[in-house]
């Protein structure tokens, strides 16, 4: 009997370095560009129809019902029927925590400590302490507690501690800024990749916070840095089935799981790269009360690649060669990177961007694609319609190489090597650092669009677009920059 799968998975998958397999992305988002743009032109012909159809009545002096009846269909058509369809998520605050002090590691520190632990060869040392220095995080980051003993503690109980550190600072915080009761949620979500207990992450908040036996819980793992992004897509598509709730999503990475003691350097870069961080989100689809939220979400928009083997393959958790579990990171990884990326940005160009932009863009992938090969294919100038860009922060070249593709300058990078920097690579809730940092600059006006792009193995690519709906003041003073931002 002929195997379903299309290739035959070992029990523990090997990732694959050959360098002639090429990855081949499906034609949807195009199809959805080309769609989008087809959508706009006939918008305009129906406006001109509309104009050309008010004029002729006008110059052969037609019974004034016609006008009236043109124009009543084309209201109600292309102005209330898309307001009807859309109910309306708001982002009411959310809370990142700030780690304790105790927890901060210099490089000099935790280097040292590695240098103790048995596990690791000399090579494997100077090779962390090269990724260190060139990482772009500074000598202020955090591990948890278990991470600070010689040699580090990996146990449940220290999961299970570390998880109460980073996810109940940050709830309180959330319900005491939005004076929210826990009686009063109805939608809970956690996401963390590499830590999932029994009872689960959200089961350990409920029964924390005494909250209804009958509130919505989902956990969801293993979906990577763009976990935190995917959980608000899920939030906003259950706000349309249970009217008038609220939702809270807690995004956090319990690191103790996934600390690697071992020698391969593909898997060593985790040890180096990943910190401590979680943050709180609360979203509703409420109106009252709704002069005090500080975000309307626009658009969630999710894509991934893992049909192709090449791309699920780029960073897979799996075990060396003497049984020690890490995450794998090929050198497949920026080239799959780059291709979901480019697919992401034709799927949400098409519905935010001006149908100029949209053209423009839609007209050089045919040219490339049917005409000239060797053709550059033009790149949408995003900061037309979005004036604060939440980058994923897995890495300063990583950074910058998005920045680029963008066509962004320093200013709109600025907060993510910042939060590199600061905190380190969070995991899924870097982007809410990041968010937190602009507002502490003061820089989020009332009207503006913000784009939060998070990036995660799987590989995986979601975003949200936002739109700032109050003035956000005094921010500078709360939560994790308030030591930073003056």
């Amino acid at each position: 009997m002929e195997t379903i799968s299309k290739i035959n998975h070992d029990s523990i998958p090997k990732p694959i370095t050959t360098t002639t397999t090429t990855t081949t992305f499906h034609s949807g988002p195009f199809s959805k560009l080309l769609t989008s743009t087809s959508s706009e032109l006939f918008r305009f012909a129906v406006v001109l129809l509309v104009i050309s159809i008010q004029v002729f009545f006008v110059l052969h002096k037609w019974n004034p019902i016609f006008h009236l009846l043109s124009l009543t269909y084309f209201f109600l058509v292309f102005a209330i029927k898309p307001l009807l369809s859309k109910p309306k998520v708001y982002l009411v605050d959310f809370s990142c925590l700030q780690p304790p002090n105790f927890c901060r590691v210099p490089f000099s520190s935790f280097l040292e400590h590695s240098s103790i632990i048995e596990s690791f060869d000399t090579e494997s040392i100077n090779f962390m302490a090269k990724i260190l220095h060139s990482s772009g995080l500074s000598e202020e980051t955090y591990l948890p507690p278990a991470l600070h003993y010689i040699p580090p503690i990996t146990n449940l109980r220290e999961s299970i501690r570390e998880a109460h550190l980073v996810l109940f600072p940050i709830m309180e915080d959330l319900l005491s800024k939005t004076k929210l009761s826990p009686q009063e949620i109805d939608i809970l979500i956690i996401n963390c990749s590499g830590f999932c207990p029994s009872p689960s992450l959200s089961s350990i908040i409920i029964n924390k916070y005494s909250m209804r036996d009958d509130i919505k819980s989902f956990n969801l793992s293993g979906m990577g840095c763009s976990a935190g992004i995917l959980a608000v897509d899920l939030a906003q598509n259950l706000l349309k089935v249970y009217k008038n709730s609220y939702a809270v999503i807690l995004s956090t990475e319990i690191l103790s799981t996934g600390w690697y003691p071992g020698n391969e350097k593909p898997k060593l870069l985790l040890n180096c790269l990943f910190r401590m961080g979680s943050a709180a989100i609360l979203l509703t689809n409420k109106d009252d009360g709704k002069e005090n939220f500080k975000y309307k979400l626009l658009h969630a928009l999710r894509l991934q690649s893992a049909f192709d083997d090449k791309a699920y393959y780029s960073a897979i958790r799996e075990e060396d060669g003497n049984g020690m579990t890490g995450v794998t990171i090929t050198r497949d990884l920026m080239p799959v990177a780059g291709e979901i990326l480019r697919s992401n940005i034709t799927l949400l160009g098409s519905s935010i961007l001006p149908f100029l932009e949209k053209f423009r863009y839609g007209v050089s992938i045919f040219r490339k694609r049917f005409l000239h090969k060797s053709a550059e294919v033009y790149v949408p100038d995003f900061r037309k319609v979005i004036q604060h860009f939440v980058l994923p922060t897995s890495g300063r070249l990583l950074i910058r190489e998005i920045g680029k593709g963008l066509k962004l300058g320093d200013r709109e990078i600025e907060a993510a090597l910042m939060t590199l920097r600061r905190f380190g690579n969070q995991s899924s809730s870097s982007l809410w650092y990041e968010l937190a940092y602009m507002e502490g600059k003061g820089r989020v006006k009332k009207g503006d669009k913000v784009w939060q792009l998070g990036m995660g193995s799987g590989p995986k690519c979601g975003n949200v677009v936002w739109e700032c709906v109050r003035p956000i003041i005094d921010e500078s003073s709360k939560g994790p920059w308030a030591d930073r931002i003056h």
